[in-house]
């Protein structure tokens, strides 16, 4: 590793020792970076200094902005963070915000100011936002105002937390007005290649966040892998996509444009309806979102143009053979399928259009390595199932976490999936390993459903399952013991749904509610989750099968 410009050193300090690193793959020259590198250089000053400024760069709903425009937003940010907020290289930068201009904004300002990004969904509630804070000791916050509520609600949570500043309020004292006292220059922090610039937590597959740290080198392997090989973008090509800026996936949006020169379309609401009237408004040809999204707006095509689109890619969920026939169908598109992960920042299993095999995720990214083992780590013949392993130029390097020896184990990445590879190294997706639920593109933690319900008085057990559903792949089923003095009425299930989304981001309450007298357990006590998956699934098989109508996800 280069010397670090930091001198708050807590992110290199906590990495884990090097020795549970995973083998990190330079295979290509595209991903030898030089030893010195801040990655806001590579996204956006170099169209500067290259002569292309006047290039539109970012649109919203309510701005567009150039590269040049970005740029001095991005360098009058950078000066508020170190001349007014006292930002110290390696301090860590709590961003929570919707998809919006000012969000890319501010994310690269932390980064051309050699900070470190901790970015929030904006649907999190106050516990969820401290997790964060507390983990990663972050003493400076920059939040959307309209999400103030929960922000201050945080903030007594997390002793660390010594200042937030609100963007949008117009006060004197917002980021914006700050940021309009600054100079629109702002020389680029140089940093190491290898030193963290963001910190990105898991869903949490039980109910505790992961922190996974990436380098600068990091954010731009993700674009010189997927993005170069498997995506092929031009500069004349506008991205558009659905997942929050939280989510790595939502990355896409911001960093593949701006790698090549091209334009991100940042969208606040981007439900697919909204989507779908955003691909025609702004002519998005390179689409990113969930297949969920996909079968939505093939009810929709009737009612927007979605002529401009040549790319779509399909992730975060698996991608269901009827929904790639329906979109090709339709549209002449085939759907790019992969699979990523926070812990590896991006997607790293793919295919391009002309290699795509429906039903497949694909082959490893140019640049990565796969295989499917079994328990001892032993690689499997083809067409057997076992545990995907992989890796890459990008690996899993937990912030202080003793499950780095779980996810990484003898130089490989494992995400936690099953897998078949066939003979001609293409591999099938089969099931999680873990008991986290996808629903509608979002990583749900059964165990983190769990402890909000139990948290209600009313609650002696309870244990939370993924059951298929039509529309969204997956939804939340929860089994519920009541406490013995507990009355039931109709209306008992709508009240502890509600309960849960005020406990924790709405979109993981359980759509689902089955009270039960007892849970299944071992003889040892402990709760048989398979059983209640194969009841749940049951059930879900012998209802009825009814028309896709996917529900709105927003964000």
């Amino acid at each position: 590793m280069a010397p670090s410009a930091y001198v708050d050193t807590f992110a290199h300090d906590h990495l884990p020792p090097q020795d549970l690193w995973p083998e990190m793959l330079v295979t290509l020259p595209e991903y030898r970076y030089p030893a010195r590198l801040n990655c806001v250089a590579a996204f956006l000053d170099r169209w500067i200094d290259e002569g292309r400024g006047d290039a539109t760069c970012v649109i919203g709903p309510d701005e567009t902005l150039t590269y040049r425009g970005l740029s001095d937003r991005v360098n009058r940010i950078a000066n508020v963070l170190v001349n007014r907020l006292g930002l110290k290289t390696g301090n860590r930068v709590l961003l929570r915000s919707a998809n919006t201009v000012t969000m890319v904004a501010t994310y690269l300002a932390v980064l051309k100011a050699g900070g470190i990004v901790v970015a929030t969904m904006p649907l999190l509630r106050a516990g969820e936002i401290a997790f964060p804070l507390n983990k990663a000791q972050i003493a400076l916050a920059l939040c959307d105002h309209r999400l103030a509520e929960d922000m201050e609600r945080a903030r007594a949570l997390a002793p660390c937390l010594e200042r937030i500043v609100y963007w949008g309020s117009g006060t004197a004292d917002s980021l914006e007005a700050m940021a309009a006292g600054e100079r629109p220059d702002f020389a680029t922090v140089d940093t190491a290649s290898d030193d963290v610039c963001l910190i990105a937590f898991t869903s949490g597959t039980t109910g505790e966040p992961k922190g996974t740290m990436h380098f600068h080198r990091d954010m731009l392997a993700i674009c010189d892998g997927f993005a170069a090989h498997i995506l092929r973008a031009t500069p004349d090509d506008r991205f558009i996509g659905s997942a929050p800026f939280a989510f790595t996936f939502g990355l896409a949006v911001i960093l593949f444009p701006m790698r090549i020169g091209a334009v991100g379309i940042v969208l606040e609401r981007a439900g697919p309806d909204e989507l779908a009237v955003a691909i025609e408004a702004y002519r998005a040809t390179v689409c990113f979102t969930a297949p969920t999204a996909y079968r939505r707006m093939l009810t929709r095509l009737g009612q927007h143009d979605l002529s401009s689109l040549r790319k779509c890619v399909s992730a975060g969920e698996t991608l269901p053979r009827p929904t790639f026939d329906a979109w090709l169908a339709a549209t002449g598109l085939k759907l790019i399928d992969g699979i990523g992960g926070t812990e590896m920042l991006h997607i790293f299993l793919s295919a391009r259009e002309d290699e795509i095999r429906p039903g497949s995720t694909g082959r490893p990214v140019p640049g990565y390595q796969a295989r499917v083992v079994d328990a001892a780590g032993n690689e499997v013949p083809p067409n057997t199932l076992g545990r995907l392993a992989i890796k890459g130029p990008v690996g899993c390097r937990y912030l202080d976490d003793p499950r780095q020896t779980t996810y990484v184990q003898d130089g490989w990445n494992f995400p936690g999936d099953s897998y078949v590879m066939d003979a001609d190294g293409y591999f099938w997706y089969q099931a999680r390993s873990d008991d986290m639920i996808v629903s509608s593109g979002y990583n749900i933690a059964g165990p983190e459903v769990e402890t909000a319900l139990l948290r209600h008085p009313i609650v002696a057990e309870c244990c939370v399952v993924g059951v298929p559903d039509g529309a969204r792949g997956t939804i939340v089923k929860a089994f519920v013991v009541l406490a013995p003095d507990a009355e039931t009425d109709p209306g008992l299930a709508k009240v502890l749904q509600d309960f849960v989304k005020a406990e924790i981001a709405p979109y993981k309450y359980p759509r689902a509610i089955e009270f039960v007298d007892a849970l299944p357990k071992t003889s040892s006590g402990k709760l048989q989750r398979f059983a209640l998956r194969q009841r749940a699934a049951g059930d879900a098989l012998a209802a009825p099968v009814p028309d896709i109508q996917p529900v709105e996800t927003r964000i």
